[in-house]
């Protein structure tokens, strides 16, 4: 069992559930753009069809894999603008970008750790898209960490 991988999966389903505390607390989806929901709606379904079974799936496979891959890294840069643009973050929606963060960074140290230990690790694609979502989200880490350090609310810079 691949730790990195397991405690990627666990923080990217604790940021699920910080979400759904958030709307379930506010009985709101403010500070949720339509856009990012719509984005991990399709990535959610590319997932689904990737494993469709269809006679060309290899095809299928490789096309929405690449596709989901590549719509991952980039569905969190409109909240990310409408966070930025708002300057304000509240408690919940700065722990959900959080956690979202961390699953990834924990998938990197997945991906280091499976290019030591396997043969013939090359998920080129996922790395790269993974190192720019980490990249999206490192602003956002630095201005979460002097928040926490200072124990002052979040504000990102307008």
């Amino acid at each position: 069992m691949n730790i990195f991988r397991f405690i990627g999966d666990m923080t990217h389903l604790v940021s699920i559930l910080v979400l759904l505390l958030k709307i379930y607390a506010t009985k709101s989806c403010s500070g949720q753009p339509l856009t990012v929901m719509k984005m991990y709606s399709a990535l959610f379904l590319s997932d689904l069809l990737k494993d469709s079974g269809t006679v060309c799936s290899s095809l299928l496979d490789s096309i929405f894999w690449a596709f989901s891959i590549y719509l991952e890294a980039v569905a969190i840069l409109p909240q990310l603008v409408l966070l930025q643009r708002s300057g304000n973050v509240d408690n919940l929606a700065g722990q959900y970008i959080f956690f979202l963060g961390a699953y990834r960074a924990f998938y990197i140290l997945n991906w280091i750790y499976r290019y030591f230990t396997e043969d013939h690790f090359s998920r080129w694609i996922a790395c790269v898209s993974g190192l720019v979502q980490t990249a999206l989200y490192a602003d956002f880490f630095y201005y979460y960490f002097i928040s926490w350090k200072n124990n002052s609310k979040l504000k990102l810079p307008a």
